[in-house]
């Protein structure tokens, strides 16, 4: 685990870092570290899409996936009622910069794969490197949204701590290549959804697919049986 503690730790020196810059940030400046994210996690996502989508071996499964999860999240609602908590404790935009650190954070080959390799191998190659980008990352967002966003740490640990503990006492070879792959590309989606909403391009409630994520899984679940 001690990849996955050294990462969420990462997390919240960079975040409150990020948030005593903040406070001497002009608004204007502001405005262009909200744009400079934007287009990074719209970046980041199409590119998470197009350098894992040549190793998908069902090319229907993430519309499937987006589909479906679109269909669970609107139905409960869960944009709707994230954005309605986090507002009770803050009058920014923390709902959308928490909503687009946590995908961030954890979704991508380092974050589910990096606790496999330390679980299965007692590797944490993988688990501080993504530590040491997610140290910038934290930064820029904090600097952006707040001290909120330190909340996405433990939201980080508690997912990079259930692979750890599924590879190390359950399946070893349950996060298989194939489904790293599809949880990625869906997952690029949602990366680059939440940029096009913080761009002001088009609200697309990104928590509300959240529930895509589960689909890849449950579909490799189901195919082992």
């Amino acid at each position: 685990m001690l990849g996955t503690i050294v990462n969420t730790g990462t997390i919240l020196a960079g975040s409150l870092i990020g948030s005593l810059l903040r406070k001497s940030i002009k608004e204007k400046y502001q405005n262009a570290l909200y744009t400079a994210m934007g287009l990074a996690a719209t970046g980041l996502g199409i590119n998470a899409v197009v350098s894992h989508m040549p190793d998908s071996k069902y090319p229907v499964l993430f519309i499937v996936s987006l589909a479906l999860g679109s269909l669970v999240g609107t139905m409960l609602n869960i944009d709707g009622r994230f954005q309605s908590l986090v507002g009770k404790f803050s009058k920014s935009n923390l709902g959308q910069g928490l909503s687009t650190g946590i995908l961030l954070y954890c979704i991508g080959t380092l974050s589910i794969l990096g606790p496999v390799m330390s679980a299965v191998y007692g590797d944490n190659t993988y688990l501080f490197t993504n530590a040491t980008l997610d140290l910038v990352t934290s930064m820029v967002l904090a600097s952006t949204y707040g001290i909120g966003m330190t909340l996405a740490a433990p939201v980080l640990f508690c997912w990079q701590g259930a692979i750890y503990l599924i590879a190390r006492y359950g399946a070893g070879g349950f996060f298989t290549e194939d489904m790293v792959a599809e949880l990625c590309i869906v997952g690029g989606f949602l990366i680059a959804a939440s940029g096009l909403g913080i761009l002001k391009i088009k609200d697309l409630k990104t928590l509300n697919l959240l529930p895509a994520l589960a689909v890849p899984i449950l579909f490799f679940v189901i195919r082992e049986f």
